[in-house]
């Protein structure tokens, strides 16, 4: 292949819409408007939300509480997940996204207390339930809070 034989993919490239050129072209006289009215004007239209004067939804809704966007969600994971690790082995984040328990690094994890384990094991993570503080332990495993 040669640069004077490369093309642009069908339907890739088309004409833009020329309004305002004449009725032989279809966007001709009100170029697409309508007749009058506020969508027909310069810079006119309604904002986002905007419900022609009635109360908009996002005003009607009650509100309550409040939502930190910038908290750290914990990521949980579960006692039956620990399971996939040998036995002696040292449970932290960068061990669990090596195992592709958890997708990426992440500041906390919480271990839950669901499932069971059998292999002795040293938990390093930030957050313990009490079932899973105690079924760790029960395996012969040691629990360590970052």
């Amino acid at each position: 292949m040669k640069l004077h034989e490369l093309t642009a993919n069908p339907g890739s490239n088309t004409e833009r819409k020329r309004i305002g050129r004449g009725h032989g072209s279809g966007w001709g006289k009100t170029s697409g408007k309508g007749h009058k009215g506020q969508k027909a004007r310069s810079g006119g239209g309604v904002r986002p939300g905007f419900e022609g004067g009635q109360m908009p939804l996002q005003r009607r809704l009650p509100k309550r509480g409040f939502n930190n966007i910038f908290a750290d969600k914990p990521v949980a994971i579960n006692v039956a997940d620990l399971a996939k690790f040998e036995d002696g082995a040292v449970v932290d984040i960068a061990a669990l996204v090596e195992k592709g328990i958890i997708k990426k690094s992440v500041d906390k994890v919480k271990v839950l207390g669901n499932g069971e384990l059998s292999v002795k094991l040293t938990v390093k993570l930030t957050a313990f339930s009490e079932t899973a503080k105690q079924k760790i332990e029960a395996a012969g495993g040691k629990v360590e809070v970052i």
